[in-house]
């Protein structure tokens, strides 16, 4: 495909009428296969998207990939003709449709593209009888914020005709560029300039001195057959020296090998249990898109909230920002507070913000943040704007050798209990309850609501912990000063311990019903977190009636 001659092309435009529901969140629109492929619907959404460009479609350079799912090539392929027909100017595109998130907004912000056009559902099982996703990206790498989410849905509830070129499909697993018009298609390797930019914020000098002294320690890379397997051979096999069988799953599969690419102890069950059985040292897993990530060892799991905490510490460990210097830190509401420990340690100003990555990037591009994350097993920093699971697996190596150089043997343990004595331990725990009847998860955070609202509730006991606050969690963005209102319920209490309860809208089917518990303990931090936070999972399934709204009696995934 290199470099041929432009083909010219005819544009037509095709009659359509409005689907209903194709309204996209900060993590874009997501529905069952099935309805994607219904006739016109995606390029109905499609058509949206490129409509709702700021500064409109023609002449646009666009970044496209996704994780590798079902209907991902004919997505892009239609992507391809209602670009033509929309007079963008270019199309950059992962070789056989694959790209990574994070790669995705590396390479937006890299070549200074208008924007991305994403094809994932995250960590959402793919298939046939699965999900699939659309999400745009801006020119800054990060989700499209709601002005433009808003846009692209107005224009859905109107449409009435979309334009498309008769263009032949594009050959994606030959590199190189093709023309079609005014729409030059280039399609690349798309790990090449991922592996660029670890190599500039990472000591990969460091990382390879520490595995040669220490040959014995064993790695465990799980892509769970997400995008991530090519980016995870490249980095640690073929740049870091390590054994090809240091990586597993690795073939990034339509259906993920019939498996949920969500990196957990519940669904990363093949890691664990080989993690455990064979000794290894360190274990880390990543989702379909490659924006999340799991930091596990012999005996050892990583908390996501203790896990950007412990990047924030060890920020001297990483070449990037030993340069640059922490500007700031920032975590998500439900998140522990583990990290603000950190930023008032370390002198720098923390944020707490609602769900959704483009609160981060907000704060990045003002430069007031310089890693964030959140407990759903998300972590970043300022070098993208997306959420980056290898580049936190390559932060946990990066602590694990800088550890190395005062204790040897050093284990994910080791780190984790030295932590804990310097700054406690936020025990904390996530109980999802996945595709509930959405009658009865509406019923929950009603009962909630009523709790909150009775002010006569704020000093009362329960039990032996005492109500400080009880709220609906509200931001006012300290960069462009929008509002966002109820992101999900909050019980203090008055030692610090915290309840949350949200509604989740990232699955496809029913509602999810999302419970977090923190307890904070200064000195006794070597407990059982489960053990440690049983009370307050008591109290909090006594003040929800979870179990009499919604018959279920034991959370899908627990965290």
């Amino acid at each position: 495909m290199n470099n041929m001659p432009s083909q010219t092309v005819n544009i037509r435009e095709v009659q359509t009428t409005p689907f209903e529901g194709q309204k996209p969140g900060t993590s874009g629109l997501r529905k069952r296969v099935k309805v994607f492929q219904q006739e016109h619907y995606t390029e109905n959404f499609i058509q949206a998207t490129l409509s709702a460009i700021p500064d409109g479609p023609a002449g646009a350079t666009l970044i496209v990939g996704g994780d590798g799912r079902y209907f991902l090539k004919e997505a892009i392929q239609k992507i391809i003709r209602l670009s033509a027909g929309n007079k963008v100017s270019k199309l950059v595109i992962g070789r056989n449709g694959i790209f990574s998130t994070p790669a995705v907004s590396n390479l937006i912000r890299k070549r200074k593209a208008t924007g991305g056009i994403l094809l994932t559902a995250s960590h959402n099982p793919g298939g046939p009888d699965n999900d699939f996703g659309i999400k745009f990206n801006m020119s800054n790498g990060g989700p499209a914020p709601e002005s433009v989410t808003d846009k692209i849905y107005q224009i859905t509830t109107k449409i009435s005709s979309y334009k498309e070129a008769d263009i032949p499909e594009v050959d994606l697993s030959e590199l190189g560029t093709k023309s079609f018009g005014d729409l030059t298609v280039e399609v690349i390797d798309s790990v090449d300039d991922y592996v660029l930019l670890m190599k500039e914020i990472f000591d990969f000098d460091m990382l390879r001195s520490f595995f040669k002294k220490r040959s014995s320690f064993k790695v465990l890379f799980d892509s769970l057959h997400g995008v991530t397997g090519p980016y995870g051979k490249r980095l640690l096999v073929d740049e870091l020296g390590l054994p090809a069988s240091s990586v597993m799953n690795s073939e990034p599969l339509e259906d993920f090998g019939g498996g949920h690419p969500d990196p957990n102890l519940t669904y990363a069950h093949d890691l664990v249990e080989r993690v455990e059985k064979e000794n290894i040292d360190f274990g880390a897993a990543s989702d379909g898109d490659g924006d999340r990530n799991m930091i596990i060892g012999k005996g050892a799991f990583v908390n996501p909230s203790d896990s950007v905490a412990l990047i924030a510490a060890y920020a001297d460990a990483i070449p990037y920002f030993k340069k640059s210097g922490l500007k700031g830190l920032a975590r998500s509401m439900p998140t522990s507070g583990a990290l603000d420990r950190v930023a008032k340690k370390k002198g720098v100003q923390i944020f707490e913000v609602p769900t959704g990555w483009k609160f981060f990037g907000n704060l990045m591009d003002a430069g007031k943040c310089s890693v964030c994350g959140e407990e759903s097993f998300g972590t970043g920093s300022d070098h993208i704007r997306e959420k980056d699971g290898v580049w936190a697996i390559l932060a946990w190596l990066s602590i694990v050798a800088y550890a190395s150089e005062s204790n040897p043997n050093v284990s994910l343990n080791d780190i984790l209990n030295k932590h804990y004595e310097e700054y406690g331990r936020n025990f904390f725990s996530r109980y999802d309850y996945e595709e509930v009847d959405s009658e009865g998860a509406n019923k929950v955070m009603a009962h909630l609501t009523a709790f909150i609202n009775d002010k006569s509730n704020i000093g009362k006991k329960i039990e032996n912990y005492e109500v400080a606050l009880a709220d609906n969690f509200e931001y006012k963005d300290p960069i462009d000063g929008s509002v966002s209102k109820n992101q999900g319920i909050r019980i203090i209490f008055k030692d610090g311990s915290r309840i949350v309860f949200r509604l989740s809208g990232t699955g496809s089917q029913g509602a999810t019903v999302r419970l977090y518990v923190e307890k904070y303990s200064a000195k006794d931090y070597k407990q059982d977190t489960q053990t440690a936070i049983q009370d307050l999972i008591k109290i909090a399934l006594d003040l929800s009636k979870l179990v009499e709204f919604t018959g279920r009696k034991e959370p899908t995934v627990i965290t």
